[in-house]
């Protein structure tokens, strides 16, 4: 048994080695190259390759205003900063198509509702950097699309509880931010600082100008996140204005359809919103998706305040 063992062991090791060997015993031509050079092994697809992809910096206009102020852009520092904004907007191209679908959507309504308020069209922009037209909550605790903080919501008569709030309301939401844009439009006398100041607050904006003994934003050294604000702002409208001169093409069956609603009045509690949706006809999902502003599943009414509740048209059903 222990002859055995070793005669085995002996075998296995001769047939290690016979393996082994075998590559190095094949001609040089059948064996692969290691790593060969990029592009070596075929010159006309890398050259193709070249020839038909290249990324390019956007063009920055000659010219550009917000609300009817003009920006510096003969300013060597704006520039740059725009072209940053730009560059970030269009080479995110899933976020930049999103944005062009639902601006099909909701600008509609955001430009009337300016346009009744008497608050420069180009105000739609900010709406866009804000929440990205979403319903979002923001770290801070701001909400909807004009990311109103629950205070400033308040101040300019929104309703905000448990229950409810209207800062998720569109429409509502969108007359309440137009309401402090005024207010901050006659402090500061301009609406590029009046833009600038709903993101960093009035008190800020105040010291900002005050140390620095500028109202010009364009000169101001502020934190980076108000720095890039407006430029962010000017990339949204430069971008969605003119999406296929950067590159960004949507069909117009693609777009998304505005939500075309009917409004049924209520003041009185609604104890169960599935058995009031049912009796509307709808779905809970679609009476929710058309009302994000009511936060739960009763609608209390102690006050019998009247409420207008949105429904899709039995034509969107």
């Amino acid at each position: 048994m222990k002859f055995n063992t070793q005669h085995t062991y002996i075998l296995g090791f001769f047939l290690l080695a016979a393996v082994l060997m075998v590559p190095n015993l094949l001609p040089a031509s059948t064996q692969e190259p290691e790593n060969p050079p990029l592009g070596s092994t075929d010159p006309v697809y890398h050259q193709k390759f070249l020839d038909g992809y290249q990324i390019m910096p956007p063009p920055l206009p000659d010219s550009l205003s917000f609300a009817g102020e003009r920006v510096p852009l003969d300013f060597y520092l704006c520039r740059e900063r725009l072209d940053r904004e730009l560059m970030v907007n269009i080479f995110w191209q899933s976020n930049q198509l999103l944005l062009i679908k639902r601006a099909n959507r909701y600008f509609p309504k955001i430009e009337a509702i300016l346009q009744e308020e008497g608050i420069p069209e180009d105000f739609k922009y900010l709406c866009v950097i804000e929440s990205g037209m979403m319903n979002v909550v923001s770290p801070a605790k701001a909400a909807g699309f004009w990311q109103l903080m629950t205070g400033t919501a308040r101040d300019h008569g929104l309703e905000v509880n448990t229950y409810i709030d209207e800062r998720y309301n569109l429409e509502k939401a969108t007359r309440a931010a137009c309401d402090y844009l005024k207010m901050l439009y006659e402090r500061f006398g301009s609406w590029t600082l009046a833009a600038a100041a709903y993101n960093t607050g009035q008190s800020n904006m105040d010291y900002h100008l005050r140390t620095q003994g500028t109202n010009d934003y364009y000169q101001l050294h502020l934190p980076e996140e108000t720095s890039r604000y407006m430029y962010r702002i000017l990339a949204e409208k430069l971008v969605l204005s003119e999406p296929e001169r950067y590159g960004l093409s949507v069909r117009p069956q693609d777009l998304y359809p505005p939500l075309e609603d009917r409004k049924i009045p209520v003041d009185t509690t609604i104890h169960d919103l599935f058995g009031f949706a049912r009796q509307q006809g709808v779905s809970y999902q679609m009476l929710k998706l058309y009302n994000p502003w009511i936060r739960s599943n009763t609608l209390p009414d102690k006050s019998r305040r009247l409420y207008y509740i949105s429904l899709p048209m039995e034509s969107s059903l």
